[in-house]
């Protein structure tokens, strides 16, 4: 079979089981990580740095596992430059704040105060460049020298261009530039890496990347302590915030279309079982995640959420999704009970656990493997992969997981 064929037979098999179709076998999804730097003999402080070994050590591995879908390192791998000029303080990433095979951690912190949500509110695009960004970015602190830019005419503000010949804004537009050329760089080789993979017969895991707008608010701007404090102190604010938060959400999926792709990555992080009751969950995370979900579903795009941690008792809330358009990947959720609750109206996920693809044996994979075939695969609407992304897996245990898949998931 030519790799065209290839191409086409992988995009028509997952097609399929996102439609709630029964495809020829079930797809194999493939969350790698940074799996292949170490499969590769890399460490993950390379994979930041090093292009070529980056781009020889993904390709080598999508070739020799095969899944159905390819993962593009360019998108969360080969950040390294960008990140070291711009100075970037709210994330740790391997040999930059922790070790050389240490993969990302998140820097918590309350990068918007709980008195300034009017300020956000007011003008999110102001309050990002000259509070946001000068908290966030080392390189970028000569922003808060900034004046608000509402530059109309002379008479509205003309002097203020001014403030670009103050020596801290001068360098932190410098720093802004240089970040800027790397990460044309990264553009430039994610446009490359894709077409490259599509000519191997490989379809693309994801277009573009966004995230609920409680997510945002809480990941970037106010913290989890914060932003859960906000639910009780704030409440308004944050509805409002996740109001306005939304139309930037969707824009960033519909990034998708410009790329020819048609799913769109959402990673969720607090709408958990273990980080918010049930009527907080549908009051302040669910109404604006599911408008997201819609809006990109309207706009022929498929929504690909990853529920990371447990959600299990959301599971009826988040099944009010437009039938056959939607992934959900679980990582801690009970996926065969969800194959009966949800089963019949998303496309479900998952989900090997890293603990078994990290300390099993390739039996006990194989076993797991068939659980999830024999129950959340039967009659369609399931994409097999890993609970999480493969980091820490062995080898043996992720090509037990691939090869099974292939030889008992056949319908």
């Amino acid at each position: 079979m030519s790799n065209l064929e290839l191409l086409e037979q992988r995009k028509k098999r997952v097609d399929d089981v996102i439609a709630l179709r029964t495809p020829d076998r079930v797809p194999i999804g493939g969350m790698f990580g940074f799996f292949p730097a170490k499969n590769k003999g890399l460490t993950l402080e390379q994979a930041m740095y090093d292009e070529q070994e980056m781009i020889r050590a993904w390709v080598d591995t999508t070739l020799e596992y095969e899944p159905d879908m390819y993962d593009n390192p360019y998108a969360t791998r080969f950040l390294g430059p960008v990140l070291d000029a711009l100075g970037y303080k709210a994330l740790r990433w391997p040999g930059h704040g922790v070790g050389p095979m240490s993969t990302y951690q998140y820097v918590e912190g309350e990068y918007m105060r709980a008195d300034e949500y009017e300020s956000f509110l007011a003008d999110p695009t102001d309050h990002v460049l000259r509070k946001h960004w000068p908290r966030t970015f080392d390189a970028l602190k000569g922003f808060e020298k900034l004046p608000p830019l509402h530059i109309l005419s002379y008479y509205l503000g003309f002097f203020d261009f001014s403030c670009f010949a103050d020596d801290d804004v001068v360098e932190a537009l410098t720093a802004l530039q240089k970040a800027a050329v790397e990460f044309k760089r990264v553009v430039k080789g994610g446009g490359e890496y894709a077409r490259r993979m599509s000519g191997f017969g490989f379809p693309p895991n994801y277009g573009a990347m966004t995230q609920a707008p409680f997510d945002t608010l809480s990941d970037f701007l106010r913290g989890t302590k914060g932003a859960m404090l906000d639910l009780f102190r704030h409440p308004d604010q944050v509805l409002e915030a996740c109001e306005k938060l939304l139309p930037v959400m969707l824009r960033m999926g519909l990034k998708a279309k410009d790329r020819g792709a048609t799913r769109v990555f959402i990673p969720i992080h607090k709408g958990l079982d273990g980080f918010m009751s049930q009527d907080q969950f549908r009051t302040f995370f669910w109404p604006t995640l599911r408008e997201l979900i819609w809006g990109l579903v309207d706009a022929g795009l498929t929504p690909a959420v990853l529920w990371e941690g447990n959600c299990t008792s959301r599971l009826e809330i988040i099944g009010d999704v437009p039938r056959g358009t939607c992934v959900y990947h679980f990582e801690a959720t009970d996926i065969f009970k969800a194959k009966e609750v949800i089963g019949d109206v998303v496309c479900l996920r998952g989900n090997v656990p890293l603990s078994i693809l990290w300390a099993g044996s390739p039996d006990d994979v194989k076993d797991y493997c068939k659980r999830l075939i024999d129950a959340v695969g039967k009659n369609g609407g399931f994409i097999l992969d890993s609970a999480s992304p493969m980091d820490d897996a062995r080898p043996e245990n992720v090509r037990a997981m691939m090869d099974f898949t292939r030889q008992y998931g056949v319908y």
